[in-house]
């Protein structure tokens, strides 16, 4: 099983209810670990597409990439709002 870091994963910063208010996606672990325990609620097609999805990735069937771009969707299905973190070029 392949866990994937951070620089295969674009980072993603979902605004969820609950205890956190931000929560930061930066690997597939990030985004399994956040639809099992987190994730609103567990009925929805896209929520099981996307869960189906991290297995596939931890499994090496599909990109880290397939992984974030279903969580989006999960995220919409939900209306999550979600904001792609880009990393400053630029450090001081």
């Amino acid at each position: 099983m392949k866990w994937h870091t951070s620089h295969q994963f674009p980072a993603l910063r979902l605004i969820v209810r609950g205890r956190e208010k931000y929560r930061v996606i930066k690997s597939v672990r990030d985004a399994a670990v956040t639809l099992i325990s987190d994730w609103p609620s567990d009925d929805g097609e896209e929520y099981v597409v996307a869960v189906r999805t991290c297995l596939d990735a931890l499994h090496n069937v599909v990109p880290p990439e397939a992984v974030r771009e279903a969580l989006i969707r999960a995220a919409n299905e939900e209306r999550i709002s979600h904001i792609s973190v880009v990393a400053s070029a630029y450090t001081k």
